[in-house]
């Protein structure tokens, strides 16, 4: 068969043979679903029957002038701001276990464990941890002498209950984080630090002259993943509030996922999911840019 082909030619179909599979399989299980999903945004389709009636823009409409649609977005802020706090205690605990620090591995080892851990089984965990009468966080807090803390219902609390998922999230993915960027550490030349050392650099100096502009590419990629991560947040808070109280730690996909399955709306559903899918692409555009930005600019 290849015989009467040339070299090019016969190139060219062992190239096409390798990507037909898997690009039948992206457009088959990405790309088709992604547009059903965008076709059922316009209609208003229950979720089980034949008929899919045509609403045009009515469901986005719905998504932007209902406050108790939208709004739930401002519940999501909590996992931004621990998101960039887990990024620079991870960069801090990379650099210090990057050096010559003995028991570093084991140290390594440690703070990673629990990124393997199910979240299910993590969030399970932490309801024990947050729990208001015999709660280790506030066993701990009333033996510090801190009777007021004590008796804090850190899940029970509107403005509390979204900072205290969230810092479940950072003591879950802060070993991952850390781990990724000890691998962008290791990749800088020694040479640069020896040479700022002689020209008498000091170690903050070499930290942010050095290390933070050699490992900005890994710290946009870890930003991209804690703002997708912060907008996506849904297993934490169903498995431990179930959206409580009264609705203040519920997230948008916890509400989309509502919309879908417990109100069978599942054309409303899809476009709130476009919605949240340009929201993300917004969100992560305005980061890449004023990250690059910032570095043309030194």
């Amino acid at each position: 068969m290849f015989g009467t082909l040339s070299y090019k030619k016969q190139k060219s179909v062992i190239i096409f043979s390798f990507l037909l599979v898997p690009v039948a399989l992206l457009l088959l299980f990405t790309y088709y679903p992604a547009a059903k999903l965008v076709w059922f945004s316009f209609t208003d389709w229950d979720g089980y029957s034949p008929e899919k009636p045509w609403v045009g823009f009515d469901n986005y409409r719905e998504v932007f002038s209902n406050p108790d649609i939208f709004g739930v977005f401002t519940h999501n802020f909590a996992y931004f701001v621990m998101g960039i706090i887990q990024n620079i205690v991870a960069i801090y605990f990379a650099v210090l276990l990057n050096g010559k620090l003995r028991g570093r591995y084991a140290f390594r080892l440690l703070l990673f464990l629990p990124y393997i851990m199910n979240g299910v089984a993590v969030a399970f965990m932490f309801g024990y941890v947050f729990d208001t009468t015999q709660g280790s966080l506030n066993l701990l807090m009333q033996s510090l002498g801190l009777a007021k803390l004590g008796e804090t219902s850190w899940l029970g609390t509107p403005g509390l209950v979204n900072y205290s998922l969230a810092s479940t999230g950072l003591w879950r993915f802060m070993g991952y984080n850390m781990v990724i960027y000890i691998a962008a550490l290791q990749a800088i030349p020694r040479d640069i630090y020896e040479a700022a050392t002689i020209d008498g650099a000091n170690a903050w100096q070499s930290f942010w002259r050095i290390t933070l502009p050699n490992m900005k590419p890994v710290i946009q990629l870890n930003l991209f993943l804690t703002v997708t991560g912060a907008l996506e947040v849904f297993d934490l808070p169903f498995v431990l509030t179930k959206g409580g109280p009264a609705g203040a730690s519920q997230t948008y996909v916890q509400r989309v996922v509502e919309t879908a399955f417990a109100f069978n709306h599942y054309g409303l559903a899809s476009a709130m999911s476009i919605v949240l899918l340009f929201f993300v692409i917004i969100v992560v555009g305005l980061q890449q840019f004023v990250l690059s930005r910032g570095g043309k600019g030194k």
